[in-house]
This record gives structure tokens, sequence and C-alpha cells, in this order.
């Protein structure tokens, strides 16, 4: 086999690993791949780059994305001009995936910000209700270890924001894949080149819609969070609060039906309508929900106490006939059953944090 052809193989392969999140490392992935394309020691000339291999993620890219790729771009890109406004007096740079038109399912928008301290940003984030999380995070390199400080946002794309000390500004940070300066953009270059790169976008509206835009996610965490304090009949309910019902109904369904992201939020959701009007909170929960879940979720919320008289064959044949005129009736059945054993006293379930994270990895891995 021709070097240049073991190269590509290798590059595609270790790009397959990437892209699937086998593997976050380039230099990991090509490892990875040249052991099990050649079968033992490989010689260095014969090891792709991490620019071969940024350029084959890009083509899996582009074979499984399509065009939808193209408009998550321009998205991210006015959502990162969003963030860097807000954070404007911490100097932030737009660096990555997002600035280069690299992206794939499940980019982050990578930003780097410059401050002495976590307090001014983390205090902007709070008065934004943005949820993040900080990480530090050891790095041994060339036999020093650096920590590195990281703020998760999780927004309507997800961000990672390095923070550094202000007097780095100024500093050229290197390109990890080619050895070069990183690109990066202020926020008025990242201005300019928006307007360049999209000559028919009026910035100013553009903006205005995104910064109009509700993550979805924040709304559903403050219907849900109200339900720990909604205490239920034992007789029905031995469980407890509602919060706790509801998160071990999405357990059930998620065992179900694990990547059926409209499935999942109606398990998760079906009765925030509890801690709004306990009389009716079937149609509480569909109005609070409005415009932030889909019109499937929205009829399995809708019908789920239905679906119950259905198992206890309380409910008039005429009423079951309609429901089974429906393509999810199926799935309305097995959201009941989840709905029934989700009612166990003690039982481990998962945290809401961690269920609203998982919902969100669906939404961003399958669009």
């Amino acid at each position: 086999m021709s070097s240049s052809k073991l190269r590509r193989q290798i590059a595609w392969e270790a790009a397959r690993l990437i892209y699937e999140r086998h593997e976050s490392e380039y230099y990991r992935a090509k490892m990875k791949a040249a052991r099990w394309i050649c079968k033992g020691w490989v010689k260095p000339a014969d090891l792709p780059s991490n620019a071969e291999i940024r350029d084959e993620i890009q083509a899996l890219a582009r074979l499984y994305e399509g065009d939808r790729r193209v408009d998550r771009l321009r998205e991210m890109r006015l959502d990162a001009l969003r963030l860097m406004r807000l954070l404007s007096r911490y100097r932030p740079r737009l660096i990555g995936s997002v600035l280069t038109g690299h992206i794939r399912d499940g980019s982050d928008i990578d930003l780097h910000v410059f401050s002495d301290s976590l307090e001014g940003i983390a205090g902007i984030l709070d008065e934004e209700g943005v949820v993040y999380r900080v990480e530090r995070k050891r790095v041994r390199k060339h036999g020093e270890e650096r920590v590195f400080t990281h703020i998760h946002v999780q927004d309507r794309f997800p961000f990672e924001l390095t923070v550094y000390s202000s007097d780095q500004a100024h500093y050229v940070f290197k390109s990890s894949i080619t050895g070069k300066p990183i690109e990066r953009k202020s926020i008025a270059e990242l201005e300019e080149f928006l307007h360049e790169e999209y000559q028919d976008l009026d910035l100013a509206n553009a903006m205005a819609a995104a910064e109009e835009q509700v993550d979805r996610f924040q709304v559903y965490e403050s219907l849900l969070l109200p339900l720990e304090n909604v205490k239920q009949n034992k007789k029905f309910h031995p469980e407890g609060d509602a919060l706790y019902h509801s998160l071990q109904v999405f357990d059930l369904a998620c065992d179900e039906l694990p990547y059926d992201e409209e499935f999942l939020l109606a398990a998760l959701l079906h009765d925030v309508g509890k801690a709004i009007d306990p009389r009716d909170h079937v149609a509480a929960a569909l109005e609070s929900l409005e415009g932030f879940i889909t019109e499937r979720t929205g009829w399995l919320i809708e019908h789920h106490m239905e679906a119950h008289g259905v198992l206890d064959h309380t409910i008039g044949a005429r009423a079951k006939r309609r429901l089974q005129q429906s393509e999810n009736y199926d799935d309305l059945i097995l959201l009941s059953r989840c709905d029934r054993a989700g009612r166990v006293a003690g039982v481990e379930a998962s945290e809401l944090d961690e269920v609203l994270d998982y919902i969100r990895s669906l939404g961003t891995a399958f669009g």
C-alpha cells in the first residue's frame, strides 16, 4: 500500500472516531486508527497531520448533516456575537470551529475571555439566567502542568469559555492542529466578518431576533423545579413529590426509547401543570409549554390521563377509538405504563440537570 493511501485511510478512520465521539483528541484518534489499520507499528511519516484529519471530519459532516449544517453555522456565529457583547468588558475572542466553519454535530462555541477573577463573568451569566458550570482542568504538556479554567454554558448552543488572566489578552495562542497562531476575532472583527460572509444579513434585526429567543431548556427547568414542592396523595403516589415522580418516569421512558426526544420530553414534562393549576394540570402544562415542545410531545401530554383509562378499561369505546386513530397511540400507552411504574418510594432516580443535559445532547446529535 502506498504511503499516501495509508495516510488517507488512517486520516479517515481517525476522523470517524472523532466524529462519532469515540475519541476527542487528534493524537489518540490517529494512533488508534493506525494500530487498527496497520495491525502494528507504523512509520511516523505515514501518520496524517491534524489538519488532514480535520478535513476528513468536515467531509463526514457534509455527508451526514447536509444543508442544515450551513444554517446552524450562521446561527452559532450570531449566538457567539450575542454572548460576546454581554461579556464585552472581558475582551472576548471567538476561536475554533464556529469561526473557521469546521463545525459538526455537537460542536461548542469556543470563546477566550480575559479576567483576573470569575466573579464578574459569573455575575453577568447569573443576571441573564444562563445555566453554566465551572471546570478547572489540569493539563501536563512538555513536562509542565497548567490549570485551565473553563466555563461551560448551556444555551441554545453549548459554549466553552476559557478564562485567561487579563494580561494575556494580546498573547498569541498557537493551534494544536496547525501549530500556527490561531484564528480569532474580537466583537468588532466578528461583526465585520458577518457582514462580509452573509451579505444579505441585516445584522441588527438578526441580533434582535437572537436575543429574543429563549432557551427551551431553561423553560423546562423553571417548570420542573417547583414540582419538588408539590406533595401528592400517598395512596396513588407513595414515592413523594411530583419532581421525584417525573424523574422516575423519565428514567423508565429512557429505558424504552432512549433516543426519542419527543417521547422523553413527554415523560419528563407530563405533570408540570401540577405546580400551576392542580385542578387541571394537563391544560396548565400545555399552556405553559406552548411553543417549546413539538405537536407530538403535546399530544402525548394532553392524553396521558386518558391512557390510564385505557389500561384500567374505564374509558368509553368511542374515546378509545379516537385515541387509537393516532399514529402515536402505542407510545401513549407506553408513556402511561411508565407513569404508573414511576411511583416507587426510595428508588434511585437521575438528577434533573443530568436529565436536561441528556435531552440537550440528543437535540445536538440528531438535530
